[in-house]
């Protein structure tokens, strides 16, 4: 009797300390994830870079950005804007 009662007591310990391990596991994993967030370039992309390209293919590219979602109307506004007074 005394030894299923001591095998009971070092399951439930065992448990226990599997539970918070999970626990402190998936914490460090959501703290990971929120780091990396932190870390990552912002969402909004840079003007583009000066190059040999007409006036009309720069806003052709713009357009096609904003139209996979990339750049907001807003952003494509101010990047047309910038464009077209030749910066």
């Amino acid at each position: 009797m005394r030894g299923a009662m001591v095998g009971g007591v070092g399951y439930a310990a065992g448990r226990a300390g599997a539970r918070r391990s999970g626990q402190e596991q998936s914490q460090e994993q959501r703290l990971a994830e929120l780091e990396s967030q932190q870390q990552a370039p912002p969402s909004a992309p840079a003007a583009p870079a000066p190059s040999a390209e007409t006036t009309v293919e720069q806003l052709q590219k713009l357009a096609q950005l904003r139209d996979s979602g990339v750049l907001t109307p807003e952003e494509f506004e101010a990047q047309k804007q910038k464009v077209l007074a030749g910066g």
